[in-house]
């Protein structure tokens, strides 16, 4: 077992030094996206790599040429001492070893969402501010380049007034996600939810929504009305009952307007179309990879700097709650 420590600082305390970081889970979303971006960083060490499959394991440890592999996290924490920790697992396992991490006072990356019930979410968001934890919450559409300079652009002449995330998928799951663990909204959805509450930039004011099931014994569309303290109004519109995976932002603002597709495209227009600039999502990244483009590369480069300076990331454990509090007022307020 592996003893309670002060609030990580470890190599990241030091000038120049690299930060040691320690690995739980090889799955899909790991191997893909979050530790091809950790190996492009000249400041990052992989101390330890842990999965309890041992051919994932060894296949992932190859893969990015990491030395110390284990099949228990706590003895990786003891032996390795890192700075900071990757639970990558899904939602229904990750509660226990995130638990257990933040009373080591370990800072810690997870993927969305945080947790399954929005309880257990203030649970941890509790233990890590009680034991001086940098977290972080995987909401990469914050991070993805083309939203993030899209905004800058629509920012420029004033605050957003109007912000949509449109997310659809056809999936034919019978019971949401993980066999039933986790329903849709909560689980992936989340994802468009959290962007638009991101561009809402206050505390949400009011809800008004309509869930439904369509061709499902389970919800799998939701819409949403959504309206922020800043004054900003946002609109979800997400279904899993669609002809293809298909996402996209929209911003409006003073005589501007931006709609992004990070998979493919981007536009601004102005001024009664007057003026129309076009962004490339996959020139604004540091590679041609998706996760170079998509956000996950920045998300993790964010995280990792937070770390050095000793400060929250945007979407910190605190702030994932209010995106999951936001998915409860979704399914409490559906006409």
């Amino acid at each position: 077992m592996a003893k309670s420590r002060k609030a990580a600082t470890g190599a990241a305390g030091k000038k120049g030094a690299k930060v040691k970081v320690a690995l739980i889970g090889a799955g899909g979303m790991a191997n893909s996206v979050h530790y091809p971006s950790l190996v492009e960083f000249k400041d990052v060490k992989i101390v330890g790599l842990c999965d309890v499959m041992q051919d994932k394991l060894q296949a992932t440890a190859e893969k990015f040429g990491i030395d110390k592999t284990f099949t228990d996290y706590q003895k990786m924490i003891e032996e390795t001492a890192p700075d900071a920790v990757y639970a990558l697992m899904p939602p229904h396992h990750v509660y226990d070893v995130a638990a257990w991490a933040l009373k080591q006072k370990l800072n810690l990356f997870v993927e969305k969402p945080l947790a399954l019930t929005t309880y257990q979410a203030k649970t941890l968001a509790h233990h890590a501010e009680q034991n001086g934890c940098i977290t972080m919450v995987g909401f990469q559409r914050r991070h993805v380049p083309a939203i993030v300079e899209a905004r800058k652009m629509v920012e420029k002449r004033g605050p957003i007034h109007t912000a949509v995330g449109i997310f659809y998928k056809d999936a034919p799951e019978a019971l949401g996600y993980y066999g039933g663990a986790i329903d849709i909204l909560t689980s992936d959805a989340i994802h468009a939810a959290d962007l638009v509450r991101w561009l809402g930039n206050s505390e949400v004011k009011s809800v008004a929504s309509d869930v439904r099931s369509i061709g499902r014994d389970f919800p799998n569309c939701f819409h949403a009305l959504i309206t922020f303290e800043s004054g900003m109004t946002g609109v979800l519109l997400a279904n899993w009952c669609s002809g293809r995976r298909f996402y996209k932002c929209e911003m409006h603002g003073s005589s501007i307007a931006a709609f992004i597709d990070p998979d493919e495209s981007g536009v601004v227009y102005a001024d009664n179309g007057a003026t129309e600039e076009q962004i490339d999502p996959k020139a604004l990244g540091p590679g041609d990879q998706p996760y170079h483009y998509l956000g996950f590369w920045q998300e993790n480069r964010h995280f990792i700097d937070c770390v050095k300076a000793k400060k929250q990331p945007t979407s910190c454990f605190s702030d994932a709650v209010k995106s999951m509090e936001l998915v409860d007022r979704i399914y409490s307020s559906t006409m």
